[in-house]
């Protein structure tokens, strides 16, 4: 029972955190809905403020929603029995094995996934729509969702069976054999998704030839940084918002912007924000992100292979392992379950690197484009997609992997004075 004491305060402590902060947040961008910051009161009208705290609340609420109705899923599957019902059943229906336990996994997935299907519909049609950002229709929704399912059945479940015989057959340090192929995997998939996953959701045209592109390829050649290509993205078929990124690793680099984000800036502002990603590229923070999380998938997979064993694991989470049979896949789904809860505590750890690099690229985009293109860039996508300007400090210490609009662009001002 000591475990399920330990669980329980974490989880209590975890469950109140997030709804302190998200009230936290709703009042203070309440509290500054009716003002505008007076650095943004130039370009940023008073309805296009309110419009943006207005959309922030309405989606810390469905947060909330949200965060209730999981936590009755979590408790639900753990001490209240749920996953040893399920795990019963397919006993029964499969017999002991990795198939049953792979059935598991994956009912679990779609379970979650069903679940979670009224949440993203209403998000979509309803909140994003009533915003004015929604642009998908109810028959590219589903066929997202069948594409998604497809994909994630086609990689996710050769790799869980991989997975699942290394528990069961490659002794006490499965765990490390397990790392190796998920680190493989992982970096296969930066490879394999902008080449042939990615454009089964959208498609990637060739920048056309122009001046935009001109302006382009001269900065990757001022960064000394060598791309696949230039491609733009049909996002406007799904969101109003606008972004840019990175895709692959090594020679197969792609950089993607989306139509939207080339519709709303001028060619500098472009330039900008193009720069400002190559400043995470050149900063190596994708390397570093990388590294990160093989360290922390490394420590992951051996705390799991440690709790595997342990007989309280199971008994003080509401599941009674099979004690002569395989265990392999209950453990994960344990694992998967309860794991979140605890590491939720370490959200602030990553945001501040998170911040931290977000700084360190806007220097890098100042040094090798322009900070006024950038701040001129930033403003606009910050009213284009309704970001809130008045963010509560706590909320943004805790959860914001962006610094606040405000102290960002004071950063930026920072380099035009310094130059």
């Amino acid at each position: 029972m000591t475990f399920t004491i330990v669980f329980l305060i974490a989880f209590i402590a975890s469950f109140g955190l997030r709804h302190w902060l998200s009230q936290r947040q709703i009042r203070h961008v309440a509290l500054n809905r009716d003002v505008v910051p007076a650095e943004f009161a130039s370009q940023i009208s008073l309805a296009e403020h309110q419009k943006a705290a207005d959309y922030t609340i309405a989606k810390l609420r469905l947060g909330i929603f949200e965060n209730g109705v999981s936590a009755i899923i979590l408790i639900s599957f753990t001490l209240l029995g749920g996953l040893q019902i399920l795990n019963l059943s397919l006993l029964q229906l499969l017999g002991e094995g990795i198939a049953q336990q792979m059935a598991l996994l994956i009912s679990i997935v779609i379970i979650s996934g069903i679940i979670d299907l009224p949440f993203s519909w209403y998000k979509q049609f309803y909140l994003e729509e009533r915003f004015g950002f929604n642009r998908m229709n109810a028959k590219l929704f589903f066929s997202d969702m069948f594409k998604g399912l497809g994909v994630g059945g086609a990689t996710g479940v050769p790799l869980l069976w991989v997975i699942l015989s290394l528990m069961a057959q490659a002794g006490d340090l499965w765990w490390l054999w397990a790392w190796g192929v998920l680190t493989a995997f992982s970096l296969l998939m930066q490879w394999v998704f902008p080449t042939f996953i990615a454009p089964i959701f959208n498609k990637f045209e060739v920048l056309e030839e122009g001046a935009l592109k001109a302006q382009i390829e001269a900065l990757l050649k001022r960064c000394d940084f060598a791309s696949q290509g230039l491609f733009v993205m049909d996002g406007s078929k799904r969101s109003a918002h606008g972004n840019a990124f990175f895709a692959g690793m090594g020679k197969a680099k792609r950089i993607v912007f989306f139509d939207t984000l080339i519709e709303k800036l001028n060619p500098g502002e472009v330039e900008a924000v193009l720069a400002h990603e190559l400043g995470h590229y050149k900063c190596n923070h994708i390397r570093k992100r990388l590294l990160v999380s093989f360290a922390l998938s490394f420590v992951t997979l051996a705390l799991l292979g440690w709790v595997s064993t342990q007989p309280w694991f199971y008994s003080d989470l509401g599941v009674m392992p099979n004690p002569n049979g395989y265990n392999g896949g209950l453990a994960l789904a344990l694992f998967m379950l309860v794991s979140p809860v605890f590491s939720f505590f370490l959200t602030p750890l990553s945001s501040l690197a998170s911040r931290k690099h977000e700084y360190e690229a806007d220097g890098f985009a100042a040094d090798k484009s322009s900070a006024n293109d950038l701040i001129s860039a930033l403003v606009k996508l910050y009213q284009d997609n309704a970001s809130t300007l008045t963010p509560d400090p706590i909320y943004t210490a805790f959860y914001s992997s962006h610094p606040p609009a405000p102290l960002r662009i004071a950063n930026l001002k920072r380099f035009n004075q310094a130059t």
